[in-house]
């Protein structure tokens, strides 16, 4: 069990950095913290107060400010205890109350939930990181700790915590700059995740070490006895990588532990930039460089102030090794990352001028994202941001353009100005033609070529991969689309609101607008009617909700199917939509019912074992409710009319489109997907006929299984 470290050792340990601190104030902290956690216990038996005290003295490490060090204390107590956001501001001021309340809000965030609350949620994340980049470093330590101590939580709730930190801490840490600590939280995730894995790559370190001796400490020698030889002072540090790098590396490459080389990793950290460039031509004397891998982030630094010369040579006995040299300063934001900003130094804010301001760091990161309203463009966007490598290129005059690797040229387009992006007509790579889609390498000059009247086009999102160009494209995408989701949504309006008798005049769309939620604005109304966010009957049953059933004559559609027992719910199988009139078989599903599923569907074969859950179902004869949904899939010109046509014929069959989705745009055709609610299957043939007849239509058929998402209309 980890013992309670003292608040007097804690106060010594910042003291030891920052003779300034505030001893008293940390104190009142940590004994606020441990009256609220009073009686409070960790999965693993040991008093709660443990961890919050554990998790300051990690912020401590990293010489941060006190604000940051009490939040670390009470971090917890907003959430877990009976103290008020009003006692720590009375006591502890507005600004610890303010990151105390911010960590409290992100525990709350399932970041691993359904994808779409997880894209909302991650816009949170970041919004937070925007406000005060200290609550994410507390939240970062904290997750560090829990998953240090991981051990005592049951199996389930380990591996969604270690697949959380997998998917978002880690990368989070290493983009903050703090690469330790993302080494570690990947590989403690790793030990949860993959148990057998982990422990064959120690296996194998163990085997290598007793077979070849202590291989860092030799090559550490060789590289400190040539950089004396050189005259340059430093200090070397070498180690093995740990075992999820290796693991990673192995994946990537497809190669076995015996044949992976580069394992190894050692740090030269000199007095001055001059010998960084001094020692990297005395380690390439003395051993063979390995083409590609040479990268200076020293002239070209990361976003988060990282700067460092990275190598690799072939080493002792041909092994693989990389070699990272920076100076003491470089070496600091190199550990530290952004919260370099706040460290101290005998008392003083260390000046350090290669930390980055957490500020112009964080503005950098997200200025692209802000213009996008939809958090799950947000999320693609971070998240390439964020687990993407970076590849560095050049305009033609020179300038550096960073983007993330596999980024094409009509990334660096945009990346230069959303304009130049939108008007890109072809690029040319080191002065050579090249195909939109060309992959760009480091160190390449890019030149764009702009053509007057060029808009972006639906084909460049299969080409595109930074968030910036992608939320750019979508854009000009919806703008050129909006005008004919609008007259398209003006048709289905017509279309459904004649189905009862009524007419769709622009005070009845105004009013359905405004009940709706979209204020009194009927261009946005009918463009998510044309683009499928909304359906027309959803519009129409707003307005006239006692008219809702009105359609519905003939047989009770609850009624529909014969042979189930008395009381036993059913409902039409998603996967094959059977109506009246094709032969049915249901299958039980237990605390669901019973499935109907027509007699062809390709899901039945699943339960060909199962014959003991099938029933012999049929269809009560007699005309039917039109409310069976049937999906059409149709491909039709993308000529003036055509939509509108579409919508007329099927409306002239006395059948209600309920859903419009386009699957597919070109500029000679459109692919949609048509939901039309139906009587049976012949109005279903009845309603195909219409308009297989039309000579605008070039492909029809009946689509059975999934759909696609629409595609928003703005």
């Amino acid at each position: 069990m980890e013992e309670l470290i003292a608040s007097q050792d804690l106060v010594e340990r910042i003291q030891s950095y920052n003779p300034r601190s505030d001893a008293a104030l940390i104190t009142a902290a940590y004994d606020c913290a441990l009256a609220a956690h009073e009686g409070q216990f960790r999965r693993s038996g040991e008093p709660y107060i443990v961890h919050p005290v554990a998790v300051s003295a990690l912020l401590a490490e990293q010489r941060l400010d006190d604000a940051t060090i009490i939040t670390a204390i009470l971090h917890d107590t907003l959430e877990d205890t009976s103290v008020s956001y009003e006692e720590i501001s009375g006591q502890f001021g507005d600004e610890i109350a303010q990151m105390v309340n911010g960590v409290t809000k992100l525990t709350n965030l399932q970041l691993t939930s359904t994808e779409t609350k997880q894209a909302e949620n991650f816009r949170k994340l970041f919004m937070a990181m925007s406000r005060d980049l200290r609550v994410i470093l507390v939240k970062l330590f904290d997750r560090l700790h829990n998953m240090r101590t991981i051990q005592s939580l049951p199996p389930e709730k380990q591996a969604r915590k270690a697949r959380e930190t997998m998917d978002i801490y880690a990368p989070l840490a290493g983009r903050m700059g703090m690469q330790w600590m993302r080494d570690e939280l990947e590989d403690l995730s790793f030990q949860v995740l993959n148990p057998k894995g982990r422990e064959s790559i120690m296996r194998r370190f163990v085997k290598l070490q007793g077979d070849a001796g202590d291989v860092v400490g030799r090559i550490q020698e060789d590289i400190e006895r040539e950089m004396a030889a050189e005259g340059i002072s430093c200090v070397v540090v070498g180690r093995a990588k740990r075992p999820y790098s290796i693991w990673r590396k192995m994946e990537q490459k497809d190669q076995s532990f015996s044949r992976l080389s580069d394992i190894y990793g050692f740090r030269v950290i000199t007095d001055g930039q001059m010998d960084c460039y001094r020692a990297l031509g005395a380690i390439h004397r003395r051993w063979r460089a390995v083409p590609t891998r040479f990268k200076d982030y020293i002239s070209q630094p990361k976003q988060n102030g990282y700067r460092s010369l990275h190598t690799a040579v072939l080493g002792r006995d041909g092994k693989r090794v990389e070699v990272q040299i920076r100076t003491q300063e470089m070496h600091e934001v190199a550990e530290a990352g952004v919260a370099a900003h706040w460290a101290y130094r005998d008392g003083e804010r260390t000046e350090n001028p290669f930390a980055v301001d957490p500020a112009s760091w964080i503005a950098g990161l997200t200025e692209h994202f802000e213009a996008s309203a939809d958090d799950d463009e947000f999320f693609e966007a971070v998240k390439l941001e964020m687990y993407s490598d970076k590849v560095f290129c050049f305009t033609p005059k020179g300038e550096v353009v960073k983007l993330p690797r596999g980024a094409t040229p009509l990334d660096f387009a945009f990346a230069i100005h959303t304009r130049i992006g939108s008007a890109c007509a072809g690029a040319k790579v080191d002065g050579r033609r090249v195909p939109l889609w060309t992959r760009l390498r480091n160190g390449v000059s890019v030149e764009i070529l702009t053509a007057e009247g060029q808009t972006p086009q639906a084909s460049w999102m299969d080409i595109a991969v930074t968030g910036k160009a992608r939320s750019a494209i979508r854009r000009a995408l919806r703008a050129d689309h909006r005008s004919r989701f609008v007259k398209l949504g003006r048709e289905l309006a017509r279309v459904a609101f004649e189905h009862v008798d009524k007419k769709a005049t622009d005070k009845a769309l105004t009013t359905a607008a405004r009940q709706l939620g979209l204020v009194d604005d009927v261009e946005e109304l009918l463009a998510r009617l044309g683009s499928g966010e909304i359906g027309a009957k959803t519009v129409v049953d707003t307005l006239y909700p006692e008219l809702a059933d009105r359609r519905v004559e003939g047989i009770d559609a609850k009624r529909a199917v014969l042979g189930l027992e008395p009381g036993q719910s059913w409902s039409t199988g998603k996967c094959c939509r059977p109506v009246p009139g094709e032969r049915i078989v249901g299958l039980t599903m237990p605390g669901q019912g019973v499935e109907v599923h027509a007699i062809d569907c390709q899901r039945l074969a699943e339960f060909d074992d199962q014959l003991d859950r099938w029933i012999d179902l049929h269809w009560h004869s007699g005309p039917h409710a039109a409310v069976n949904t049937v999906c059409i899939d149709v491909t039709i010109s993308n000529d003036a009319g055509v939509l509108g046509r579409i919508c007329t014929l099927i409306g002239e069959q006395k059948a209600n489109i309920s859903n419009v989705i386009f699957s597919d745009r070109k500029p000679d055709f459109y692919r949609l997907l048509i939901d039309v609610d139906l009587r049976d299957a012949e109005h279903l043939h009845r309603v195909m006929t219409a308009l297989e007849a039309d000579s605008d239509v070039a492909a029809l058929a009946r689509h059975r299984g999934k759909v696609p998402r629409p595609i928003p209309a703005q």
